[in-house]
């Protein structure tokens, strides 16, 4: 009877034991996850940020061309 119940006991424990140890790596897998996609959110943020300054400054010298052809348009104008 004695090795039946420490048989019954070791298996519960072990049980236990495993189901915890699960969840352990359950809740750090999500942790890390979430610390990934942070990590992931940051980059993708910094590289918008790269890509619309990059967007802004071709933006500013097709104005500033553009200005330029219609100032250079206008005095050709003025001379003919």
């Amino acid at each position: 009877m004695v090795k039946v119940a420490g048989f019954f006991a070791m298996s519960v424990g072990a049980f236990i034991f495993w189901q915890t140890m699960d969840k352990i790596h359950v809740w750090n897998a999500l942790r890390q996850d979430e610390k990934d996609g942070a990590t992931l959110v940051i980059e993708v943020l910094k590289d918008e940020k790269h890509v619309m300054q990059e967007r802004f400054e071709k933006e500013m010298e097709i104005k500033r061309v553009r200005e330029e052809l219609l100032r250079q348009a206008k005095d050709k104008d003025d001379l003919a």
